[in-house]
């Protein structure tokens, strides 16, 4: 349990501080105050980026893991239509390493986007 007592102001019954010290304890209890609400719209900021950064590596995967299984499947619908064509077709989308170049693209931009956090 907390000792401490509301204290009334300067002239309040009880009060054992002059004028002068409970003006400046005034003034030190509202600038701890305000260093607080401060520190605390700092880290809402700090939030609100990673969340931003975030949203924006999620986008981007979503949108590379789109665009590979769009490649897959170009390669699988060409295979069915011209079944001697299959192994060529996916020696082409291999040697494209298309999975791979998308992955750097994830990668780089969540370092970029990290960076701007």
């Amino acid at each position: 349990m907390s000792n401490l007592v509301p204290f009334g102001g300067y002239g309040s019954p009880g009060s054992s501080l002059s004028p002068r010290v409970a003006k400046a304890l005034g003034r030190q209890l509202g600038s701890i105050e305000a260093g607080g609400a401060v520190a605390l719209a700092q880290i809402d900021v700090a939030v609100q980026r990673r969340e931003a950064v975030t949203d924006g590596v999620t986008s981007i995967a979503a949108r590379a893991m789109q665009h590979v299984a769009a490649v897959s499947q170009t390669e699988v619908q060409m295979a069915l239509t011209v079944p001697n064509a299959s192994g060529r077709l996916a020696a082409v989308a291999d040697a494209h390493a298309h999975a791979l170049a998308m992955t750097g693209i994830v990668i780089d931009t969540a370092r970029a986007l990290g960076r701007l956090a």
